[in-house]
């Protein structure tokens, strides 16, 4: 027997205004294609840390805002695709983590990234992982423009 894999979209949550058009566009093609979203937080290092335990009780502070915007965003998740994300929770350097996450979770299929609008780029992470990832990435990327609206988003999935 041949079991087929479930196609797996991995988001990267965050503040920005543009996770809303990649969580949508991931969303809309889990559910067409019977898939599943994924959603990755990173806590980046705090850059004051020298006290142990102020750095710790800071490091406990974005852990608990990080599981608070992810109980909001796997609510968004499960309403558009019927299915909870899988999420998952790292600490350290945000392009880093999420190139370890994708070598050790060989169910992801898609990388979606949401494109800043602003004048600056399409945004930090984008831009590295065009630049200097591109070629050693194990699955395909789809960055979608933070310009999109939603019915431009529902009218490509």
């Amino acid at each position: 027997m041949n079991e087929e894999k479930e196609f797996t979209f991995l988001c990267v949550v965050d503040e920005s205004e543009e996770l809303s058009q990649a969580l949508r566009f991931s969303c809309a093609r889990a559910k067409r294609v019977g898939g599943r979203v994924s959603l990755l937080y990173v806590i980046e290092p705090a850059e004051f840390q020298h006290w142990a335990t102020v750095g710790d009780l800071m490091r406990e502070e974005r852990r608990q805002e990080a599981e608070e915007l992810l109980s909001v965003i796997s609510a968004i998740v499960q309403k558009r695709t019927g299915k909870m994300p899988l999420v998952y929770i790292r600490e350290g350097i945000l392009h880093e983590q999420l190139m370890e996450l994708i070598e050790e979770e060989l169910d992801i299929s898609l990388l979606v990234l949401g494109a800043a609008t602003g004048s600056d780029g399409p945004g930090p992470l984008v831009s590295y992982l065009v630049q200097k990832m591109a070629g050693r990435l194990r699955i395909p990327v789809t960055v979608v423009p933070g310009s999109l609206s939603d019915e431009e988003i529902d009218a490509i999935t």
